[in-house]
């Protein structure tokens, strides 16, 4: 019972994750150069997993949940990025 539960919270996490970091970096990071580094997904992850990982403590919260947070982060950034190199508008 309680695995599916943390299989539902790593998943909305990740979910979430994904939505907001791609759409923030699509919105504000466009007009920075950070988002022209090849490696900027991976360094967003893995600052979204450091910073989840505290939240083991809690008793539904496993370090697989930390990480797959961190890769829905990693992969919204990631894709973010991609979506900030495209023209605002279309000629």
């Amino acid at each position: 019972m309680f695995t599916l539960l943390g299989w539902g919270i790593a998943g909305a996490g990740a979910f979430f994750g994904h939505t907001r970091a791609r759409s923030f970096v699509g919105r504000r990071l466009r007009f920075t150069s950070l988002v022209e580094k090849p490696s900027f997904g991976l360094a967003a992850g893995a600052a979204a997993t450091a910073v989840a990982i505290p939240f083991t403590a809690l008793p539904i919260v496993t370090f697989a949940t930390a990480v797959v947070f961190g890769a829905g982060v990693g992969t919204g950034a990631a894709l973010g990025a991609k979506d900030a190199q495209k023209p605002l508008l279309d000629d």
